[in-house]
């Protein structure tokens, strides 16, 4: 349920309130509404739309850009000896 205001040529407009923000979260909410001249009311309202509007696809792009990352950061020589996983899940079976 969200509360609802009466404002000049009758526009509504709903209104969130929010409790228990952790203080960090919060912090970085003003620095950035700071940051972009912005009130943390319009701040959170933009954070909102980024997080809401992204699409599924951008966020499957980043799932693919950190397992990426992630294997740029392996080195090949430290996983030569490591055995093949469907190897050891069938010897564990065979237990």
């Amino acid at each position: 349920m969200h509360n609802a205001c009466i404002m000049l040529y009758n526009a509504c407009m709903p209104t969130l309130q929010m409790r228990d923000v952790p203080d960090e979260l919060y912090q970085e909410l003003v620095r950035q509404a700071e940051k972009e001249r912005r009130s943390i009311t319009q701040q959170a309202i933009v954070a909102l739309e980024k997080g809401l509007r992204s699409p599924l696809e951008d966020a499957k792009f980043r799932r693919k850009m950190v397992l990426a990352e992630i294997h740029q950061k392996i080195d090949p020589r430290e996983t030569q000896h490591l055995r093949d996983v469907v190897d050891l899940i069938r010897e564990d079976r065979e237990r």
